[in-house]
């Protein structure tokens, strides 16, 4: 529930500021694409583009291999990503309102990231200092495989004591979001007004003219359950409605449980 920073910040500009240092532009729109997943899992999507992977040969004279990966991910991405995240993650408007109803109703709260262990840390870390501190919090390099595998969540509900899936609702921004809670037989709740797809803070949304704002707003929706979200809100703020919905859904097929909320 930390709010991403797009384009000027994290975790948009460490990707194309680390690619730009090895003759790849890529534009922030492809960046989002694989948005979600483990970050070198993401470089890897990224130079895996044709234009990407194009400008590579044209700077390098031959293909990319996974040791430039790893030696981009090392020494220019996570330099660039740990510097992003200290200073510019900030909670998403409604965020610590939407925690407190959720622990009114005794709902334990654990996250998962597909950042790495130091960026996670420092990302929890300005959370904290500014009202959220999850009950657990998994990051990428704890397990096996990143999103949309499932075992970060498997991890979040083990230590927490919390079983059957089922019983647990997973909010994301992204499609691996939702893959990773599909994955893991989970509830499936986008987020897209202030989610990755759209790429705006809240402020600068708003500051939108109406039309385009509704747009991009519902093809963030569109993405979200065209990757098989049970729900999509705006907000995070939105969620504590929802969950009486869900328990009511609890026992119905999945499947027939799509609805959208703004």
């Amino acid at each position: 529930m930390v709010e991403r920073v797009r384009e000027t910040g994290a975790p948009v500009t460490p990707f194309i500021e680390a690619l730009a240092r090895h003759g790849v532009d890529i534009t922030a729109e492809r960046v989002r694409g694989p948005m979600g997943t483990a970050k070198i899992d993401h470089l890897r999507a990224l130079l895996a583009l044709p234009d990407a992977a194009s400008q590579w040969r044209a700077r390098h004279g031959r293909d990319v291999m996974d040791i430039d990966i790893v030696r981009l991910y090392e020494q220019d991405f996570v330099p660039l990503q740990l510097a992003s995240v200290d200073v510019e993650s900030a909670l998403i408007p409604g965020a610590l309102d939407c925690i407190e109803q959720l622990r009114s109703r005794g709902i334990a709260v654990g996250t998962t990231t597909g950042y790495f262990a130091a960026a996670a840390d420092a990302c929890i870390a300005m959370a904290r200092r500014q009202g959220f501190a999850p009950d657990v919090s998994v990051h990428s390099d704890q397990v096996p495989a990143g999103r949309p595998a499932p075992w970060m969540m498997f991890r979040v509900m083990e230590t927490l004591g919390i079983y059957p899936p089922s019983a647990v609702v997973k909010v994301g921004d992204t499609p691996p979001d939702v893959e990773e809670a599909l994955n893991a037989g989970a509830w499936a709740v986008g987020v897209a007004a202030t989610g990755n797809s759209v790429g705006l803070r809240a402020a600068a949304l708003d500051a939108l003219p109406a039309g385009e704002r509704a747009t991009r707003v519902a093809q963030a929706r569109r993405e979200l359950l065209d990757a098989g979200a049970h729900h999509v809100i705006d907000s995070v703020r939105d969620l504590p409605p929802l969950l009486p919905i869900i328990e009511e859904q609890i026992g119905m097929p999945r499947r027939d449980c799509h609805r959208e909320r703004g």
